[in-house]
């Protein structure tokens, strides 16, 4: 076979876990082959670069056999050559050093953790009464 559908061929090389998640990942225009954005029906050769976007990198990859069915991890070696810069690679570590989360701080629901830092600042044994040197006057002075 000297041609494949780009979705069927990124499923079938294990760059995608289904087909369907490759179809939706041409339509948001994340895959590009040799460098123009692609609809799922389009088709690969050999020797043809394609780029899929995963946030925060672009992985590049070589075509080397254009299947439509699904192969096992170890003979994908021989169907597809990667060929990312390493900047890319280090794009990635560094986003994993950063610990960059989705949500900006401060908006949406809290996470466990932020939840738990409220509880333990919040929790009664941070405000224990007898502990203050001073007494409060809540009385207004005339």
């Amino acid at each position: 076979m000297a041609e494949a559908r780009i979705d069927k061929w990124m499923w079938a090389t294990r760059i995608f876990k289904t087909r369907t998640i490759a179809c939706e990942a041409c339509k948001k225009g994340r895959i590009a082959i040799n460098g123009a954005q692609v609809k799922p029906s389009r088709m690969v050769k050999p020797g043809d670069i394609v780029e899929v976007r995963k946030p925060p990198i672009t992985y590049s990859f070589k075509v080397l056999q254009a299947i439509e069915k699904r192969v096992g991890a170890k003979l994908v070696p021989e169907m597809m050559e990667n060929v990312t810069p390493k900047e890319q690679y280090e794009l990635l570590e560094m986003s994993r050093i950063s610990g960059f989360v989705d949500r900006a701080r401060g908006t949406g629901r809290p996470t466990k953790k932020d939840r738990r830092s409220m509880d333990e600042f919040m929790a009664p044994e941070y405000f224990p009464e007898d502990d203050f040197d001073f007494d409060f006057d809540f009385e207004e002075e005339e």
